[in-house]
């Protein structure tokens, strides 16, 4: 049997036409909204990209700023160092020669009272006098007395030494010597016998809770008047000997 030909007109009704315009209308939208959704895509991608170099860039500047504060801080924290330890050496020069100094000015009041001055002769003096504590033990001390006399003079003189400890015992004030102070027969005069100076050494011992205040000396001198002289017990302390003896 022969095939027969397709119709030359078809017959439409009316709501399948509009159908199909409304197809075609919603097709034609729809890819025009692709795009428009693809151009602004790819607007929104170029914009950003700026930015996240921008970001970038500031991030690596942030690093780099960073890096150069630490080592700043770094180089500060090692100036400091060298400071405080020059800082450090320069106070223990001080101290050396603060040192020497009074050494030399003790020196110099010792020999200008040896030598004398304006053709004085004068008699025996207490220069110093100096203590120390024995060591291992926690009331007993060492004694340093230092006697001179005017070289002009050139007499020798002879005597002996007596030493009392003012202070504190209790709520009292009290004076020790002699047996009081640990001293046999033989240790509480120190003999002396010199033509221009003579360090006299003797020891003590003090009562526990003893607080000392000063030394009191007596020379007594053989023919001649007795000589006395009192030494801040801080004054003692020290290790010269340029110390202000009372006379």
């Amino acid at each position: 049997m022969a095939s027969r030909p397709p119709p030359r007109f078809v017959v439409r009704t009316l709501d399948d036409a509009a159908s199909q315009r409304r197809k075609r209308l919603v097709l034609s939208g729809a890819w025009a909204l692709s795009l428009l959704l693809v151009g602004v895509g790819a607007w929104f991608a170029a914009a950003r990209v700026p930015a996240v170099v921008a970001d970038r860039g500031a991030v690596r500047q942030l690093k780099a700023d960073n890096e150069d504060l630490r080592q700043q801080v770094a180089n500060l924290e090692r100036a400091g160092q060298v400071a405080d330890v020059a800082a450090k050496e320069l106070k223990r020069n001080l101290a050396e020669r603060d040192e020497e100094i009074s050494g030399l000015r003790t020196d110099l009041a010792f020999y200008s009272r040896l030598v004398g001055t304006g053709g004085q002769r004068d008699g025996l003096k207490i220069q110093g006098a100096r203590t120390t504590p024995v060591k291992g033990t926690g009331n007993a001390w060492n004694l340093v007395v230092t006697l001179t006399q005017n070289a002009r003079r050139g007499d020798v003189v002879k005597g002996s030494l007596k030493l009392a400890v003012e202070g504190i015992q209790g709520t009292e004030v009290a004076t020790l010597e002699g047996p009081a102070l640990g001293q046999g027969s033989q240790s509480t005069n120190l003999p002396f016998s010199f033509k221009y100076f003579q360090q006299i050494q003797g020891s003590f011992t003090l009562p526990a809770g003893f607080k000392p205040t000063r030394l009191r000396l007596v020379a007594d001198v053989t023919g001649d008047a007795s000589v006395a002289g009192t030494v801040a017990w801080s004054d003692a302390l020290r290790n010269d000997e340029a110390n202000d003896v009372q006379q």
